[in-house]
């Protein structure tokens, strides 16, 4: 059973637990999550754990990237537990902050990143990678790790911190980590947990249908075609609605100008079952 894992609850305590790291000689790597920690997490521990000696993961619901009507009241905390699994995972810090400590009283600092944020979430979710590069900068900045993982199932989010990453100069190497999915394809998320046994049978049907679309666009096939195809799909696969299935070119998420694939792709797609909403990509 691994030892109790150590936690530092300000940005003062968390520099200087890797400072003392950096004194030694270690090389620091770095895995965010809001919590609510599954098999994909954990993955990206371990990845974080074969590039560098020592891990940090953090665990910070941001309410800045929530909207109004979503569910951060209700998103799931779970600390100790969350815990628990980082220690076996081989992480050696949890940071755990306050809201107060990541947003003090007078924060009033924006970070706006345009090319790979623009269209597919941002059409749905305007505010969200307004939030998301907020606070991925400051844990950045806190952290100042040698690399940073991210889950490839955020594909979007993926590139939008590399590429601020890359603008502002943040010296952290970002990597993508493969999605982690259970026996039936299903990519592992912390809000699989708000479905129900009949919505799951469902959900479970989403990365057959993406794979499909992408044998097609590889193919050649029209784009448009591709993705209206797929999205009528989902809808008869039994998915309420669907905000978008959209191929992108993989490396900077802008539409092939042609409209057939021209070089490595992705397909995304983000859908609804009840008041839960399902996102997954794959690779073309």
């Amino acid at each position: 059973m691994a030892p109790p894992l150590p936690i530092a609850r300000t940005v003062e305590a968390l520099r200087a637990t890797v400072r003392e790291w950096r004194r030694q000689g270690f090389a620091v790597g770095f895995v965010p999550t809001m919590g609510a920690l599954h098999e994909g997490h954990l993955t990206l521990v371990r990845e974080a754990g074969r590039r560098a000696d020592k891990v940090v993961a953090s665990v910070f619901v941001n309410p800045t990237q929530f909207a109004a009507h979503e569910d951060l009241g209700t998103y799931p905390r779970r600390e100790a537990e969350d815990a628990g699994l980082l220690a076996g995972a081989g992480c050696d810090l949890l940071f755990a902050p306050t809201v107060d400590e990541m947003y003090p009283e007078g924060f009033v600092t924006s970070v706006s990143v345009g090319g790979p944020s623009q269209g597919l979430e941002t059409d749905f979710r305007p505010h969200f990678f307004g939030g998301v590069a907020v606070v991925v900068a400051k844990l950045l900045n806190q952290v100042q790790a040698d690399v940073a993982v991210f889950g490839e199932k955020d594909y979007q989010q993926l590139m939008v911190v590399r590429r601020m990453a890359r603008d502002l100069d943040i010296p952290t190497e970002i990597v993508g980590s493969a999605t982690e999915r259970d026996r039936h394809g299903l990519a592992l998320s912390s809000r699989n947990a708000y479905l129900a046994e009949a919505e799951l049978e469902i959900a479970r049907r989403l990365n057959g249908v993406l794979a499909e679309a992408a044998i097609k666009a590889a193919d050649r096939r029209p784009l448009a075609a591709v993705e209206r195809d797929a999205y009528s799909d989902l809808l008869r696969a039994g998915f309420e609605r669907v905000d978008y299935v959209a191929v992108r070119r993989a490396d900077d998420l802008a539409v092939f100008p042609n409209g057939v694939i021209e070089g490595p792709g992705r397909i995304l797609a983000a859908a609804w079952l009840g008041k839960t909403r399902l996102i997954d990509n794959m690779a073309v």
